[in-house]
């Protein structure tokens, strides 16, 4: 192991989101860091994962441009107080994620669901706030690369027909092209605002951007350095107007989950394709497919690591063991589709498995299990799984080789 994704909880460097320092904060970072190069694993940071502080959060969070401004302030300073140590920056993690379940569908506090403007306009701010921290860094000349995460899934019609084709259409410029195209073209392209505003149309919702956002947009759309790329599953769609529902599976009771949200589609589950207890659609010629549009539309990507992927399953321990082959299967096929992206051309830098021991889900409690490491959340004992050796013994091999 030679790198690791960690993140900085900006509540512990600033308990209010500005003003005062938590010193005691700042020293538990450095002694991290510092174990991890003492090791010789290169930590991979990000600013912020899921954790806006809470007197910002309650003042309106990413929909708020004083949360943008406190954001660039918390950067700036944790790039001269870690950058001797850290080299690899992340800005924000999965913005879609953050905004979807904040407004659409509602398993993040404030907890509001189908308010399709209201996500819109949080994954736009974050997006400026991600730009003038990229500038920021270029501009004081930090040493370093920095980049964004977001979570990328490959959207196809459910069936062959126009109105699917153009559903998935859909689905993709929400959730990938919007912000694909701030990150790199710098400004959101005639087909993409095409979408956008049909779908703030169908919802009496409108999108604030500001002269100097775009420029913000432009210039770090030209210094970005790599894209970080989360992928576990795709979807398969149909056209929906209607009343919208979405039920979450948080639970693992496979079958239940729904998604139907006005104006956009429809998920629908092909039988022949597995999924997960939790819904999650396993396909990993979405993650090739994902890659190759980037690199096909965005030309001046540079480079993606594949930040997040794993399979969270309902591990058990039988005598002392657990055989997780399911995970090593799930890993080994995107895995595959990894190589045939690099064989097509495009520049794959990385790749981190998520994760390395069992965590809390921010959706899922604890009992949807992603760790290479089983974790005994009451005792604290750690129980390497058989997808731990093999990872171990795969990382090896790819070494040598």
């Amino acid at each position: 192991m030679d790198a690791i994704r960690v993140s900085i909880a900006w509540t512990r460097i600033f308990p209010n989101g500005t003003g005062e320092l938590n010193k005691k904060g700042v020293a538990y970072y450095h002694a991290l860091f510092a174990e991890c190069l003492k090791n010789g694993i290169t930590p991979y940071v990000t600013l912020h994962h899921f954790d806006t502080p809470l007197n910002l959060h309650q003042n309106g969070d990413w929909l708020n441009p004083k949360t943008i401004d406190a954001f660039v302030a918390y950067a700036d300073f944790c790039f001269a107080e870690f950058g001797s140590q850290v080299k690899k920056w992340i800005t924000i993690n999965e913005p879609a994620s953050i905004a979807f379940g904040q407004y659409v569908v509602g398993n993040f506090p404030p907890n509001i669901q189908y308010d399709l403007p209201k996500a819109i306009q949080a994954m736009h701010n974050q997006m400026v706030a991600h730009a003038k921290v990229v500038n920021l860094f270029k501009e004081k000349d930090y040493t370093g690369e920095i980049g964004i995460v977001h979570i990328l899934e490959s959207y196809y019609p459910a069936e062959d027909a126009v109105e699917n084709l153009a559903a998935a259409n859909t689905c993709n410029v929400l959730y990938n092209q919007f912000m694909l195209d701030a990150i790199y073209k710098g400004y959101y392209d005639n087909d993409t605002m095409f979408v956008i505003n049909e779908i703030l149309k169908q919802n009496d919702g409108k999108l604030t951007i500001l002269p100097m956002d775009l420029t913000e947009l432009a210039k770090a759309a030209k210094q970005i350095d790599f894209l970080g790329l989360n992928y576990y599953q795709s979807h398969f769609v149909q056209p929906f107007h209607g009343e919208s529902y979405i039920h979450h599976n948080g639970t693992g009771e496979k079958g239940t989950a729904v998604f139907r949200l006005n104006g956009v589609g429809e998920r629908i589950y092909n039988p022949a394709i597995p999924k997960t207890d939790w819904d999650w659609v396993i396909y990993p010629k979405g993650l090739y497919d994902m890659m190759l549009y980037i690199k096909n539309r965005y030309p001046n990507y540079q480079k993606i690591y594949v930040t997040e992927n794993g399979l969270g399953d309902k591990d058990q321990v039988v005598n002392g063991e657990v055989l997780d082959q399911s995970r090593i299967d799930y890993v080994a096929i995107h895995l595959k589709a990894i190589e045939q992206a690099i064989s097509s051309g495009i520049e794959v830098k990385g790749y981190f498995i998520w994760s390395l021991q069992d965590m809390f889900s921010w959706t899922n409690g604890y009992n949807k299990r992603y760790g290479l490491f089983y974790v005994d959340f009451d005792s604290q004992k750690r129980i390497p799984k058989k997808s731990a050796q093999w990872w171990k013994e795969l990382s090896e091999s790819t070494k040598k080789g």
